[in-house]
């Protein structure tokens, strides 16, 4: 969406709510230590599994949000980005045959990575409004098959924040079942309403939980691709040989930096969030205006907003439709579902972007003609 945006209107038309990459500048606090890490010679490789300043940095901070000590030796490994953490992880514990629970709507990597582990994705949906799901469904999906859950809260495309109870039977459904659940919370950080819970925190759960972030979103760096995984030590080994053998490691220079981010104080994170709902507010509100069907997520940057007051009945006709129409990129719906169909209803619209580039939006926007 964001390829044809730019071929039919140009950059500088061009509005981009398909990929949810800021448009603002990343904290030269940052951009400091990266060039910092340049001149002070950290250009060859790191150590494959992270370099040690990342490594105890993640831990320092993991310690202290989990109540436990966490071992940067033994417990953490530093990947290309979340999205290699995701197939690393996967690798390490499926095998052919294996079955792994998916929630749908789900970020696009999840099916394919089952895929190519050689497992079985068995999909349990996330209904709208408030994207809940049914525990006797969840409770039907686990099975002598099951070997992992991927869980991914605060959720991408919803915006979804897991309530405690959600990933309380989550968690016993793991320990009755011997399950290992793979959590994606690359948007740990960016929660509106509610609270962050990580699984591997719940009764049961810190020996067989791969808990999966990075510093895409927090810092506002995609382009990085510097992510991390947290992992007993037995999964941890295996994760590092996986690990070794896809990328061997990511930039050390960008290690070193995100190092020295994640000892930013914490007015940094409250500034973050409070920017963040500041964005959130002003999109949702602009698509109500609109005409579309559109409520606060609770976390992420992301909204799933409603198409039936347009006369549209396919996402993707829509989606092409706002492009050639009014020079938008969203998301059809569909993408995120392994029946399309489920997602017929919805665009995803990205909002970490500057005020202003959300105004522009929202004026192209009102231009449309309601059913």
């Amino acid at each position: 969406m964001t390829r044809l945006n730019l071929a039919l209107n140009g950059p500088e038309r061009a509005i981009n709510f398909a990929q949810g990459f800021p448009d603002f500048e990343t904290d030269p606090r940052i951009l400091d230590a990266a060039a910092n890490a340049l001149r002070d010679g950290y250009n060859q490789y790191a150590t494959t599994w992270g370099a040690p300043q990342l490594r105890e940095a993640i831990a320092r901070r993991q310690s202290v949000v989990w109540d436990r000590a966490v071992d940067p030796e033994k417990e953490i490994t530093v990947s290309c980005g979340a999205t290699e953490a995701m197939i690393a992880a996967m690798l390490t514990v499926v095998n052919s045959g294996d079955e792994v629970i998916v929630f749908e709507p789900f970020y696009e990597n999840y099916g394919p990575d089952c895929i190519l582990s050689g497992a079985t994705p068995r999909y349990v949906t996330l209904e709208a409004p408030d994207w809940s799901f049914d525990p006797d469904a969840l409770r039907a999906a686990f099975s002598e098959k099951t070997r992992a859950i991927v869980v991914n809260t605060p959720h991408n495309p919803t915006g979804k924040v897991y309530a405690r109870s959600e990933l309380e039977l989550i968690a016993q459904l793991c320990v009755e079942h011997d399950v290992i659940a793979i959590t994606d919370e690359i948007y740990e950080h960016l929660v509106y309403s509610g609270r962050h819970v990580s699984l591997a925190t719940l009764d049961g759960m810190a020996d067989r939980t791969i808990t999966i972030s990075g510093a895409s979103k927090t810092f506002s760096v995609t382009g990085w691709r510097v992510g991390w995984m947290v992992a007993p030590p037995d999964l941890t080994s295996g994760i590092r040989k996986v690990h070794d053998f896809l990328t061997v490691g990511a930039a050390h220079p960008l290690q070193v930096a995100i190092a020295s981010a994640l000892e930013l104080p914490p007015s940094f994170y409250m500034q973050l969030v409070g920017d963040y709902r500041e964005r959130r507010d002003a999109i949702v509100t602009g698509l109500q205006e609109c005409g579309f069907e559109a409520s606060a997520p609770d976390g992420a940057y992301y909204v799933m907003a409603g198409i039936g007051g347009f006369g549209f009945d396919d996402d993707t006709a829509m989606a092409r439709h706002l492009i050639e129409q009014v020079a938008v990129a969203t998301v059809p719906a569909s993408s995120f579902y392994h029946d399309p169909d489920k997602g017929r209803g919805y665009l995803r619209f990205s909002f970490p972007k500057r005020l202003e580039t959300i105004e522009r939006g929202m004026q192209a926007l009102r231009t449309l003609k309601r059913r």
